[in-house]
């Protein structure tokens, strides 16, 4: 850039507290890498990037979570430098850019810069990063920390900051400059204002199985009509939804005529989000912005004085049973609730009112998750294969992602075929990977233009898929033809959304020459279209083809999931009508509205049968099932979408169908399906105190063990049987038998022998087969073990055996594992006891000296 454009940092940095760090943060900068702590209201967005800009030659790219925050960080640095946007500050935000060949200071947000990553992953032309807000720790927050710590691998003169109110400083540190030369970290404090906190609570709870309940709702426009008319002053409301915001609007409308009230969240236009950001004009009245958390930290509503909190906030939650995400009301974490009382002190003293009791702040969590944890990560795997970073593996992130959830979402996108079963990305993937849109929505999106043949059509149901509309009955079609027709909220975004989409699906065509799609040239709207009654459905389909359902009964509205989840339409949806649905949004419920599935369907679209037989073909399995009804091997052919059976036949059983049926058998029967004799029990006990005095490689013959692998030990008896066969002509000891290791199988009867000799020379058995954790017992009559001092140990002298002694009738005179104390103590007092019961057999007083004998005194001679 010949000459760029300086900033006037005296007059930017004018009452910001962050203008002293001026030299501590440049400094910092000369290492490439830097970490800046500022609390809220030191100004650090406004005074850090024109600092980097006037000591790098290139654009300095800003990322903030939020495209309102993007666009209210840009428009006050330009007000600020005097310039318009899109000169020397700008902005990119999806489907809105204000950018000019003079721009210095360009301010976007994280999904946007990831996807600019992706197709520069040098980033040309840009010579500093900065990272504002990262200790919301966004997924794209996340993921944009670990590629630009890579990145800067590539361009050591490229300057990245992270920048935070509240974040572990150290540990970002670490992953931009490395564990052994963490970068450096500039602290800014900041001169607090007086604060005053109260706590308002109501009494009714402020969260039911909806969400916010409608009493909360009404008490806090009690509290902050209250509070504003008290103070006198700018107020700010929090509530954790858009929905939330709109009807809090209302309610104090309703109580304050006189007061002007302003919502302010990601759904509302542009228009609307600059006026509650800009702050009261000269000669208004004082007034109330009710807001969602993006007021929370990432930008700051001018003339606050005076907060109001809800307490709550929206955030991702997860079910990996049935892979349903979404995002939940909950108490919010005390990092935000003081991030939004500090809102109240920025620009003087201020008063924060929490609209519940002490109690619930201090149960609330230490701080909120990172979205990585919980988050459906299939995006985010997605962008990571194309970085060159297939699962996430190599890539420095400051928390690792769930395993499970990395599995599932490569699953997910090796079926949609954009990634291979590597994780790399397909042509497909690689097309879809720097598109603005989400990896399903993009599929959708190229995918369903091909298909219908026309863009706009696969545009609108993704535009409205992608965004939060809503439908009371989760009829996707009829919320289309509303939206249509203008009447549906939000319609005109839906509008220019649509025509965003439409125009990148017909540029993806037109290069590739395909045929399918109209083109347009120089990126124009590709015009209206009429989609048929089906488009929808399959559109949905193709972005989640594992979602595709189908009606579990003729009159249900209950439908089974091609993932196995079953969920339910709610009551008097018109699309309980279709048998097929491709379902979009589906939400965890319970009571009446979820049929008992536990789910109930948000967002759906009728689908044709064949569509849904054709976009879910990949999912389509043709099975032998076999089974023994009757005791005979029955087997039926099975045609399969997924969970969702389409066809059953019976068919002939083949001999390769009896060895898998009868092992279903066993495996749904349990092992006591087979004729267990007492050679193959007293095996597999000998097998079991082995394995738990040893461990590997000896085998774990509990009944979970046996049964998962059933076809190493078992499979090739079961395979020799008959169709009408029985299971008890196996023979079980020889079938354990194959599980013994080699070589140590040699040794199994020196650990575990089936006989103990004694000292009269009989050889007894050892029985092993009591309870779990049972020492091994041998019955002998207590005159075959005279003089036996050292009790035998069997498995290299771990276990003691347990010496049941006998009477000459058998019966049992006294168990011990301790013969030298039976003798010289307790066998006295037997001796006593039997003697005049058995006078034809043998009771020495001393039976250390005595032979040991299996017969009487007469037969022995004496």
């Amino acid at each position: 850039m010949a000459d760029p454009h300086r900033f006037d940092l005296a007059a930017l940095g004018a009452g910001l507290t962050v203008s002293t760090a001026r030299d501590a943060l440049l400094s910092a900068a000369r290492h490439g890498a830097f970490v800046v702590t500022a609390p809220p209201g030191t100004g650090k967005t406004t005074f850090v990037p024109p600092l980097l800009a006037n000591a790098v030659e290139g654009r300095v790219l800003v990322t903030q979570p939020r495209r309102v925050a993007v666009r209210a960080a840009a428009r006050r640095i330009a007000q600020l430098d005097g310039s318009e946007l899109g000169g020397p500050v700008g902005f990119s935000v999806r489907g809105e850019r204000e950018v000019g060949p003079r721009t210095r200071i360009e301010l976007l947000t994280p999904g946007v810069l990831l996807r600019r990553l992706l197709a520069d992953p040098g980033l040309d032309g840009v010579d500093a990063v900065i990272l504002d807000e990262v200790h919301e720790r966004s997924l794209d927050g996340d993921l944009l920390l670990g590629m630009l710590a890579e990145a800067r691998a590539l361009r050591d003169d490229l300057v990245v900051t992270a920048m935070s109110a509240t974040l572990d400083a150290d540990a970002v540190a670490r992953l931009l400059g490395g564990a052994d030369h963490p970068a450096p970290v500039v602290d800014v404090p900041s001169p607090l204002h007086p604060l005053a906190i109260e706590y308002a609570p109501g009494d009714a709870p402020r969260l039911d199985e909806r969400g916010v309940t409608r009493a909360h709702l009404a008490h806090l426009a009690r509290v902050a009509t209250a509070a504003q008319r008290e103070d006198g002053c700018d107020a700010l409301v929090f509530v954790p939804s858009a929905r939330n915001v709109d009807e809090l609007v209302r309610l104090i409308r309703d109580r304050a005529a006189d007061i002007e009230v302003l919502p302010l969240h990601g759904r509302l236009p542009a228009r609307e989000q600059d006026r509650a950001t800009q702050g009261r004009r000269a000669g208004e009245p004082p007034r109330i912005v009710v807001s969602t958390a993006l007021a929370e930290s990432s930008l700051t509503v001018p003339g606050v004085r005076l907060v109001v909190d809800a307490g709550l906030s929206r955030e991702v939650r997860r079910d990996r049973g049935r892979d349903m995400t979404g995002l939940v009301t909950v108490s919010a974490s005390r990092a935000s609730a003081d991030q939004r009382a500090g809102r109240a002190a920025r620009q003087g003293p201020g008063r924060a009112v929490r609209a519940y009791a002490e109690v619930d702040f201090a149960r609330m969590p230490a701080a909120a998750a990172p979205e990585i944890a919980s988050a459906d990560l299939v995006d985010a795997m997605l962008l990571a294969g194309a970085w060159g970073t297939p699962g996430g593996e190599g890539l420095a992130l400051l928390t690792p992602p769930p395993r499970a959830a990395v599995a599932q979402a490569l699953s997910v996108l090796h079926a949609l075929e954009l990634t291979d079963a590597s994780g790399r990305p397909t042509d497909l993937g690689r097309r879809i990977a720097p598109l603005p849109v989400g990896a399903r929505e993009a599929r959708a999106l190229l995918e369903g233009a091909a298909m219908l043949g026309d863009a706009r059509a696969a545009a609108e149901v993704v535009a409205a898929i992608s965004d939060d509309h809503r439908d009371a009955d989760a009829d996707l079609g009829r919320m289309l033809r509303e939206l249509r027709d203008g009447r549906g909220p939000g319609a005109a975004r839906w509008r220019g959304e649509t025509t965003r989409l439409a125009r990148i699906a017909a540029s993806d065509a037109a290069p590739r020459g395909s045929g399918s799609g109209p083109s347009a040239p120089g990126g124009s709207d590709p015009g209206p279209s009429a989609p048929g009654a089906s488009a929808p459905g399959a559109v949905v389909a193709l972005a989640r083809p594992d979602w595709i359902a189908r009606r579990t009964g003729p009159h249900d509205r209950t439908y089974l999931l091609a993932s196995g989840t079953r969920a339910a339409l709610p009551p008097g949806s018109a699309l309980s009508a279709s048998e097929w649905l491709a379902v979009w949004e589906v939400q965890r419920a319970e009571g009446r509205a979820a049929e008992g599935t536990g789910a109930v369907i948000r967002m759906a679209a009728a689908l044709a049968e064949e569509d849904a037989l054709a976009i879910g073909a990949g999912l389509t399995s043709d099975e032998r099932a076999a089974r023994i009804e009757g005791g005979r091997v029955r087997v039926r052919r099975t045609r399969r979408l997924g969970a969702i059976l389409l066809a059953e036949t019976p068919v002939a059983a083949t001999p390769e169908d009896v060895g898998p049926a009868f092992a279903a058998h066993v495996r749904e029967r349990g092992i006591d399906a087979l004729a267990w004799r007492p050679e193959a029990l007293a095996l597999r006990a000998r097998l079991a105190l082995v394995h738990r005095e040893i461990g590997r490689p000896w085998p774990d013959v509990d009944d979970a063990s046996l049964l998962a692998r059933i076809d190493d030990w078992l499979g090739p008896d079961l395979s020799r049987l008959r169709a009408d066969a029985s299971l008890h002509g196996i023979d079980v000891e020889a079938a354990l038998r194959r599980l013994l290791p080699w070589p140590e199988a040699a040794r199994l009867d020196e650990l575990v022998p089936e006989r103990l000799a004694v000292p009269s020379g009989s050889r007894v058995r050892i029985d092993y087969a009591g309870d779990v954790g049972a020492r091994p017992v041998v019955a002998v009559k207590l005159q075959e073990v005279f003089g036996l001092a050292q009790t035998p140990r069997l498995v290299e002298g771990r276990v003691p055996v347990l010496f049941h002694l006998l009477s000459p009738a058998r019966r049992p005179l006294a168990v011990t594992d301790d013969l030298a104390s039976f003798w010289n103590g307790p066998y006295q007092q037997v001796r006593r006891e039997m003697r005049g019961r058995y006078p034809r057999h043998p009771w020495p007083e001393d039976p250390w000296t005595a032979p040991a004998t299996a017969k009487t005194n007469r037969a022995a001679g004496r």
